[in-house]
């Protein structure tokens, strides 16, 4: 029988629409384990979230406890005692040491401690050009602020990753603490001999003293074994260690007369 047009073409039709829905796209399958790997992307970015919280929230809470709290042992004393060293260290107010060694300490560490927000540029220039003409003296540029920061709260060995950490502290224990807290945290936990921590331990060790009752001489020479605290000694001073107290009670002197220590003596 022959086909009529129409019913060709209704014919054609519907082996068309067969064929459009052989040829529709398919459905891409999802792979196994995909959901797995969307909670694996989740849980990198929650702890990727915890890490920056903690990061942040973590170093201004303990710096804002330790405006009212000592610190407790550092880093570099936990260090010292592990090498046998022993531990001395006795925590007194700013008030109770004398404005003698307050001077001395400023004069010898960060003669602009008054004035800068924690960084000393202009000294950080200068370390930087004399380490470079003399790489076999060198000369350390941080003020009294990254040094706080840096016996507080970090390690004592240097590396990039602290140097940024103590970058941080500095910036947060100026905000939070200011000028006679820093002062004050600095002279009750650095270094000033095998096992002796603070002003208070080194004035009794070395001269019998309390750290109220330092004199001019005794306070300058203290404040001149800073750098090398396990190397030079107070109480029994070489050459060099007269020769730098020399200094150092003049560099006081002017702090005094120009008023350079007025954030923290009042």
């Amino acid at each position: 029988m022959r086909r009529t047009p129409a019913i060709a073409t209704a014919q054609d039709q519907g082996k068309d629409a067969r064929l459009a829905r052989r040829s529709k796209p398919q459905r891409p399958v999802r792979a196994r384990g995909g959901p797995h790997r969307g909670l694996g992307g989740r849980i990198v970015r929650w702890a990727m979230i915890l890490v920056l919280v903690f990061g942040l929230v973590g170093p201004v809470a303990i710096v804002a406890v330790y405006r009212f709290v000592p610190p407790p042992m550092t880093w570099l004393m936990i260090e010292r005692m592990v090498q046998g060293h022993g531990f001395d260290r006795r925590w007194v107010p700013l008030n109770r040491i004398s404005p003698q060694l307050v001077r001395s300490v400023i004069g010898a560490e960060d003669a602009r401690f008054c004035e800068h927000h924690g960084f000393d540029w202009g000294a950080m220039q200068k370390a930087m050009a004399h380490n470079e003409e003399r790489p076999g003296k060198i000369r350390g540029g941080s003020t009294i602020s990254q040094q706080t920061a840096k016996n507080v709260f970090l390690w004592p060995h240097r590396d990039y990753v602290r140097k940024g950490l103590e970058a941080w502290f500095t910036v947060l224990i100026e905000a939070i603490w200011g000028k006679p807290r820093i002062l004050e945290v600095y002279l009750n936990s650095i270094e000033w001999g095998p096992g002796v921590y603070g002003a208070e331990a080194a004035a009794q060790v070395n001269f019998h003293e309390s750290a109220a009752q330092l004199n001019p001489a005794q306070a300058a020479r203290l404040a001149a074994i800073i750098p090398k605290p396990l190397a030079w000694k107070a109480s029994k001073p070489g050459p060099y260690i007269q020769k730098r107290g020399g200094h150092i009670a003049a560099a006081a002197g002017a702090i005094r007369r120009d008023g350079l220590a007025d954030c923290v003596l009042r």
